[in-house]
């Protein structure tokens, strides 16, 4: 109970406590408030229920007594079809008279034209006008002749002007009709003798007819916006509905002052309560500010010893990974070599760095690259021992010192259980994850004679490891320190290479196998350097994708290739389409798209000049996100290629979900398609694949005509390698196509 007791004196003590009562009285007022007002909006409803069935009762028994009116005048003429216009019009004075509420009286004949009326002041106009000015009103008429039942208008333009409605009762039926009695009302005239004084000022009556407003009577501009009922008239041959809507006055009337008297009164006392309850508090805290003071002093030595323990482990560990961390490890190895040196044995130190950990975490977020780096660290840190120490260096990387090393198998034997580490997938956020690692090892003493050397040699062994492939590793040997010193050299020229315009495209053209012609080609970047010469993009592309400056070069090939493009119209490359290849982190750039579109608008180029060639790799990395950019590529207008098929993950899945134009089937194919059984049948599965999908194939790096042939045969679109020309700068393609120097079967020289 002594926990529970802390917690619930805490609870009562805390400043939130009288906030929390103030606010439940505050909800308690307010939930008052509501419910009064609900009920309050709940009696006002009922009583514009109560007025609309009142009003609209009122107008029907009203306009029945009207109507009744002059169904009598009609029986009389029935009955006296020799009465004269004269007596007619005496007696039609006399209705206007007794009622007041019509506009005219009026006879019309079996011709449905008005004979006579009365009044005929202001009326004289309406005399010989046929009423039935419509099939609808024809028939209307006529089924009140034939039945006996007097018609009703409904809301009409009246011929006499203004708006009204009109009330036919027949002169007998049948084939004894002798036409109508009509009574023509003003229809504002006959709302308000039909409606009271109160009403008119209380409400807004709108008139509807078969659903539309036909009538709105004493528009009132503050109406409320709340509150409205509508009733059915229940009138032969009409279909109307009234909608009264009451003034915000009328509304106002309705209400009680009771929901603000009870939200004010339940409020104030809530306030009360509050600060009661916060005085209590402070008598409270001060008796336990005393209490508390004095356990701190005595807490306060221990602390420090805690303190002092924590700074020391914190020098020498890593918070994220729980391993040793550099600096503790760079002490430690240069403490192994003094022994090392002195009882003349050998130490091993290794460097891994996890393989593409960095696109994982760019596109899976930091926690996720946090997690995964937790769990290769538990992995790692089951192999230290009494001999070996490992370490996270920041970053992707973990060091391994191995302490009295004998022969080099040891070293290797080590490798293989790090290896073996990374064999089963690591679980990060319920899923798993495959990676692998690379590492470089350096060997004291031969590698190096004290732990920055060492160090530094084993991050050189690291790298040419991660230069053959990935997922391997490599002895620091003699030479490699100059390689790396020229690998850095060239690292630091490619900063100044964009700046200089020392890049260049070659083109490489693509044959469409039907035609024989030359509608494509592949943009090939180079770097002019200006000591070392024209070097190819394998000396320099792994280190720009390493360094980040990809992106910077791929914005430099679209803008490039977009004005080889504006500079080949009207010439004989007019019609040419450039491909050019993007790298996966050129893709994550949520600004691929729209520099792509600028850059094509800038050259008012179209944008199906422009392909767009990625491998298989990339395509499968962060799916959703690849099928968006793609999407939008697509969209726009840009033609979409899969680069070296057939060598990557094979998951023929995106050929299905990504709006794929090309396929390029991977040279390692071509090369032997004419020799190994096992290349040509998986070439002809990927041809008809493709084609089965809707996608045209190239095939890369054809050299024989054999290859060729086979091609061919086997419905191959287009080609493209050095049976048809090496990658050659844009003035040379310029001649060579003028010339027709690149037709199929005549390689081109360089």
């Amino acid at each position: 109970m002594g926990p529970t007791n802390n917690i619930l004196a805490r609870a009562l003590l805390s400043p939130v406590f009288p906030v929390l009562i103030l606010l439940a009285f505050l909800a308690l007022a307010a939930g008052l408030r509501y419910g009064m007002i609900h009920q309050d909006d709940h009696q006002i409803r009922a009583n514009l229920a109560n007025e609309a069935v009142a009003m609209v009762d009122h107008l029907e028994r009203e306009f029945t007594i009207h109507a009744q009116a002059i169904n009598r005048m009609a029986a009389r003429l029935h009955v006296e079809p020799e009465t004269t216009e004269a007596a007619w019009r005496a007696d039609a004075r006399h209705y206007l008279n007794d009622f007041g509420v019509y506009q005219a009286i009026e006879w019309i004949d079996r011709e449905f034209v008005i004979r006579w009326l009365e009044p005929v002041s202001g009326n004289h106009n309406v005399v010989g006008y046929n009423v039935a000015f419509s099939d609808r009103r024809r028939q209307a008429l006529e089924t009140a002749r034939t039945t006996g039942q007097y018609d009703i208008s409904g809301i009409i333009d009246l011929k006499q002007g203004g708006k009204g409605m009109v009330i036919y009762a027949p002169v007998g039926t049948g084939a004894d009709n002798n036409g109508f009695i009509a009574g023509v009302f003003q229809i504002e005239t006959l709302i308000q003798q039909l409606l009271t004084s109160r009403v008119l000022q209380s409400f807004q009556v709108d008139i509807r007819d078969n659903g539309e407003l036909s009538y709105q009577l004493n528009r009132l501009a503050d109406t409320s916006e709340h509150f409205a009922q509508t009733e059915t008239v229940d009138l032969p041959t009409l279909d109307w509905t009234l909608t009264i809507r009451p003034t915000s006055t009328w509304v106002g009337n309705q209400r009680s002052d009771w929901p603000w008297l009870t939200f004010t009164a339940v409020l104030f006392m809530g306030l009360l309560t509050s600060l009661t309850t916060l005085l209590a508090q402070l008598i409270l805290k001060r008796n336990r500010a005393l209490l508390k003071t004095r356990r701190e002093l005595e807490q306060e030595i221990d602390q420090r010893k805690e303190i002092q323990q924590d700074l020391a482990r914190l020098e020498s560990t890593d918070t994220l990974t729980g391993l040793a961390n550099r600096r503790f490890f760079m002490e430690d190895l240069a403490h192994t070599l003094g022994i090392a040196g002195r009882q003349n044995r050998q130490v091993a130190l290794i460097m891994l760095d996890l393989d593409r950990f960095q696109m994982l975490n760019d596109s899976l977020g930091h926690q996720f690259g946090d997690e995964l780096l937790v769990r290769v660290a538990e992995r790692l840190n089951q192999l230290s021992d009494e001999r070996i120490l490992v370490a996270y260096s920041g970053g992707d990387e973990f060091m391994f010192c191995q302490q009295q090393v004998e022969t080099i198998d040891d070293v290797i034997h080590l490798l293989g259980h790090i290896k073996h580490c990374f064999e089963t997938p690591f679980e990060v956020h319920g899923e798993g994850h495959r990676i692998t690692a690379t590492m470089g090892v350096a060997i004291y003493p031969q590698s190096g004679q004290d732990a920055d050397t060492l160090l530094r040699n084993a991050d050189v062994a690291l790298y040419r490891a991660k230069e053959q492939g990935r997922n391997s590793y490599q002895f620091y040997t003699e030479g490699m320190q100059e390689r790396e010193v020229t690998r850095l050299e060239l690292d630091k020229d490619l900063d100044q290479a964009l700046a200089n315009n020392e890049f260049v495209l070659h083109f490489q053209p693509q044959v469409d196998l039907e035609t024989g012609e030359i509608h494509s080609v592949e943009a090939l970047i180079r770097w002019q350097h200006p000591r070392r010469g024209l070097l190819s993009p394998v000396e320099f592309i792994p280190l720009a994708e390493e360094s980040g400056r990809i992106t910077d070069i791929g914005r430099w090939v679209v803008a490039a290739a977009c004005r080889q493009l504006a500079a080949w119209k009207g010439t004989s490359c007019k019609d040419l389409r450039i491909a050019i290849n993007l790298s996966g982190r050129e893709l994550d750039d949520e600004h691929l798209v729209d520099d792509i579109r600028e850059t094509l608008e800038a050259e008012h180029v179209p944008a199906n000049h422009l392909e767009v060639e990625l491998t298989e790799e990339i395509f499968i990395q962060n799916i959703e996100h690849n099928r968006n950019q793609l999407g939008r590529l697509h969209e726009l207008g840009v033609n979409l290629a899969i680069d070296d098929f057939g060598v990557g993950y094979s998951s023929l899945g995106y050929l299905r979900d990504f709006p794929v134009d090309l396929l390029k089937i991977d040279r390692s194919f071509i090369t032997s398609v004419t020799e190994r059984h096992d290349d040509s049948v998986i070439t002809r599965a990927v041809i008809n694949l493709a084609h089965n999908l809707g996608i045209r194939v190239i095939a890369e790096g054809v050299e024989t005509e054999e290859q060729l042939d086979f091609l061919r045969q086997h419905g191959c679109n287009l080609i493209q390698g050095y049976l048809i020309s090496r990658p050659i700068p844009a003035v040379e393609l310029e001649k060579a196509l003028e010339a027709g120097l690149l037709n199929l079967g005549t390689p081109e020289s360089t």
